[in-house]
């Protein structure tokens, strides 16, 4: 079995976006810029935007963190988006979630301008995605796709089953899967008879938030697994995928921690260099 190391996968491709950071100072004589809001003092959220900065100064971004009490107006916040979508030297804006209760998630998701949106959650941006057209792609379904691609480059007639159908992750994975070609089944917790479907699957991604839910007699051998969970359980942290099943029968699986974690910050900082390069046009 191949163990698919998402800490190696995201260096290699911060290597190469240092280089393009390096000729695009060299033409242009200015840097994509990304600027994140970081709302409260969630430690997850705390851990996520330090790793997002260092990484983005490692590859010579521009980078700032405004940082908010989770007392702060949503006014206050929907005004600076504003401030942000207007200055040129900012090239994407990042709202770190999960957001405070009183403020709107999804206001705060359209006030970003389309060409901004690092997260690809704007609703043009998905909409973009799911038509084929141009958008800035969710970093953790970017992510998933990209370390895909390094086992098996050419997924033409695979048959793909996608576990979790939310906004972040499940269905722009969809979107990205079929546009090589893949024949998509995507399913959920609700979904009758998940071990069937999953048996079928070439390349399976789970991104469901259910420990070890996907087991060993789930899947094919020769199968792709993609474990997206990250999930707090009394023996630590464990992923979607039941880790030590799975991998007697996988082609190729993601640990976790280790796996499509370090590349979702590598992907954010790829569409930051995406955005700023479509400004420039």
């Amino acid at each position: 079995m191949i163990l698919i190391d998402g800490k190696k996968a995201a260096a290699e491709l911060r290597a190469e976006l240092k280089e393009e950071v390096a000729e695009l100072k060299s033409k242009h004589n200015k840097v994509p810029g990304l600027t994140v809001i970081l709302i409260g003092d969630l430690t997850p959220s705390q851990i996520y935007v330090r790793n997002k900065e260092k990484s983005a100064n490692e590859v010579g971004l521009k980078s700032e963190v405004i940082k908010y009490p989770d007392s702060i107006e949503e006014k206050t916040v929907l005004e600076k988006i504003q401030e942000l979508n207007s200055d040129e030297t900012v090239s994407g804006i990042l709202v770190q979630l999960p957001l405070p209760k009183h403020i709107d998630k999804q206001k705060v998701i359209e006030a970003i301008d389309p060409s901004k949106d690092v997260d690809g959650f704007h609703p043009m941006n998905v909409g973009n995605l799911s038509s084929g057209y141009e958008s800035s792609i969710p970093c953790t379904p970017l992510g998933c796709y990209l370390l895909i691609k390094k086992i098996e480059p050419n997924l033409s007639g695979k048959k793909a089953v996608v576990v979790g159908r939310s906004n972040l992750n499940g269905k722009p994975m969809t979107q990205l899967l079929l546009k090589e070609n893949c024949t998509v089944t995507i399913t959920h917790s609700k979904t009758k008879d998940l071990k069937a479907e999953c048996l079928e699957a070439d390349i399976i991604v789970a991104a469901v938030g259910i420990p070890e839910l996907v087991r060993g007699d789930w899947v094919k051998k020769d199968a792709i697994v993609i474990d997206v969970g990250i999930n707090k359980t009394d023996n630590g942290i464990v992923g979607d995928v039941h880790f030590d099943e799975v991998s007697k029968n996988a082609k190729a699986l993601t640990p976790v921690p280790g796996g499509v974690g370090p590349m979702t910050i590598a992907c954010l900082l790829k569409n930051t260099i995406d955005c700023f390069k479509r400004s420039q046009i």
